[in-house]
């Protein structure tokens, strides 16, 4: 009799599981979902769904795309080309000088790049020379926030001061100086701070706004907050062809993730834990934990002296061959050429800056004569791997024989450099 105790005593511990559970449900408010996340494809308050959706409004003649490719390597839109616009909501933009020389490129061709960020890098701060107030507080959770903002836009190019409120999260971020020879203010916040600037770019333009959260759904839809999103984009060339929503420093910000993101992303079974009841205790978890340990206990005492399997070690395999072998395979097999040859050039001129010290931004004679002194390289097949390079850019197909001539001038390098 004695050894079926331990299952009754299961059987109604998962029972009184299952109704505490049910309970809590039932009696759980719903709750402000405050989670920050600035994404296209969320409708929470603070993403950014109603922004995307609202471009094919704003630019009915352009066709909207998205990007999670560096700045140079995008696939909709071409950094030789005119009018495009590149536009960027992150709570981080930490672009690098290498990024920042490609978007900067971009826009001098006759472009747009709209960025609206609360923490610029610092080498896009130093390129831009636009003095954010921002540091990389990461330890700034969502809760540290003011609970209301108020902003303007103000003229030129509109016409006369707007102001605009919601009572939503604000990040307070300005540009703390700037160099009105080269900027031109497009917006304030109320204490009169430049949170939305303007700078040229060759043919093209920069414009840096420093309220990401003025692109999300809880403050579009606030009254009449729309306006306030129409207009700041309506800086951008209205003639555009193409317009791409930009997510790569979006996804970029996971190596440098902020607690208030980790905190958020709980899984159902640590909320399960968390419930509470209506004394604010965590009865759910308490009773979980005491199922966990009495079933510990009667493995404990149910144990027998036996004999440890020992298994035997299999010899360590080299899984990360095998893995770039499957991956360029996959490449290979599903005639992505293109995309695989790209990355044999970024992985190239890594190899370059990592081993040689040289700087690969621009790949011109002087960059091939450097490379050339360093490693003993034969200048011919130097200048083969960089035309092909810059073939890469313009040429939307790339047939199989191009791949295998570039692979093997890559390989005759690595041999002899």
């Amino acid at each position: 009799m004695n050894k079926y105790i331990p299952y009754v005593i299961g059987i109604l511990l998962a029972g009184a599981l299952v109704i505490l559970f049910f309970t809590a449900e039932s009696k759980k408010k719903w709750r402000f979902n405050e989670n920050v996340t600035l994404k296209r494809q969320d409708k929470i308050p603070y993403g950014t769904w109603a922004a995307y959706e609202n471009l094919q409004y704003i630019f009915p003649n352009a066709a909207i795309h998205t990007n999670k490719y560096e700045p140079g390597y995008w696939d909709s839109i071409s950094i030789n080309n005119s009018k495009q616009a590149l536009i960027i909501v992150c709570p981080s933009f930490r672009a690098d000088s290498y990024e920042m020389q490609k978007m900067i490129r971009f826009a001098e061709n006759g472009n747009d790049v709209f960025i609206s960020t609360r923490y610029i890098s610092a080498a896009a701060d130093k390129i831009l020379q636009c003095n954010s107030s921002a540091y990389d507080l990461s330890y700034i959770t969502i809760e540290n926030l003011a609970d209301s903002m108020k902003i303007k836009l103000e003229g030129p190019p509109f016409a006369q001061p707007l102001v605009y409120t919601y009572p939503g999260k604000t990040f307070n971020t300005f540009f703390a100086s700037i160099d009105s020879n080269t900027t031109e203010v497009l917006g304030q916040d109320e204490y009169r701070h430049a949170n939305f600037i303007h700078l040229r770019a060759g043919k093209g333009n920069f414009y840096v706004h420093t309220e990401p959260l003025a692109f999300t759904n809880y403050f579009i839809l606030h009254k009449n907050n729309k306006e306030y999103y129409e207009k700041a984009l309506s800086v951008i060339n209205p003639d555009v062809t193409r317009v791409v929503w930009d997510e790569y420093y979006l996804d970029k910000k996971e190596q440098f993730e902020m607690p208030e993101y980790k905190d958020k992303k709980k899984g159902w079974f640590r909320t399960l834990l968390n419930l509470k009841n209506d004394n604010d205790q965590k009865s759910f978890g308490v009773a979980f934990w005491l199922l966990i340990l009495l079933l510990l206990l009667y493995v404990l005492l149910g144990m027998r002296r036996k004999q440890r399997h020992i298994p035997v070690i299999a010899k360590p395999r080299n899984d990360s061959l095998d893995f770039v072998k499957t991956i360029g395979r996959l490449y290979y097999d599903r005639g992505d050429h293109k995309n695989l040859c790209k990355k044999m050039a970024a992985y190239f001129l890594e190899h370059v800056r990592n081993k040689y010290k040289l700087p690969t931004g621009t790949l011109d004679d002087s960059f091939i004569s450097q490379l050339r002194f360093k490693t003993g390289a034969p200048e011919s097949e130097l200048r083969g791997i960089v035309s092909f390079i810059k073939y890469l850019e313009d040429e939307p197909i790339i047939n199989s024989g191009s791949l295998t001539d570039f692979h093997k001038q890559l390989e005759s390098f690595y041999k002899k450099a």
